[in-house]
């Protein structure tokens, strides 16, 4: 008798290539910052800037990063901009970093928001 166990494939050196290209697109604050705030919903470019402290120009080239990397998507609405969570897997990735980080005792209290189903409701 066999298990019916899927074997998964190992990683190619092109997963890991990719997976590099994402951690350095997170990691700078800015953009997990950015990242928590759309957890709780699609926001407008003005939301993004009251809720952090970042200058506009600083904000959009963040923004930017993220979109040709595809975490977040866009949706223009006449001159508004709105932005949300394109890749699910980045929040699971935050959050489970932020909770190790969490767990530290030297560490800053806080950490990326719990977020349940999509996240871009």
């Amino acid at each position: 008798m066999t298990d019916d166990v899927a074997i998964e494939a190992k990683p190619s050196e092109a997963d890991f290539v990719r997976a590099a290209e994402l951690f350095g697109v997170l990691s700078t604050p800015v953009r997990l910052q950015i990242i928590g705030e759309l957890c709780a919903g699609e926001r407008h470019v003005t939301h993004l800037l009251n809720a952090l402290d970042v200058s506009q120009p600083n904000m959009s080239r963040h923004l930017n990063v993220l979109y040709k990397a595809g975490v977040v998507a866009k949706r223009r609405s006449g001159a508004h901009v709105f932005y949300r969570v394109a890749n699910d897997s980045v929040v699971s990735i935050c959050q489970a970093v932020c909770a190790r980080q969490e767990a530290r005792p030297s560490s800053v209290r806080g950490g990326f928001p719990k977020v349940s189903g999509d996240p871009r409701n």
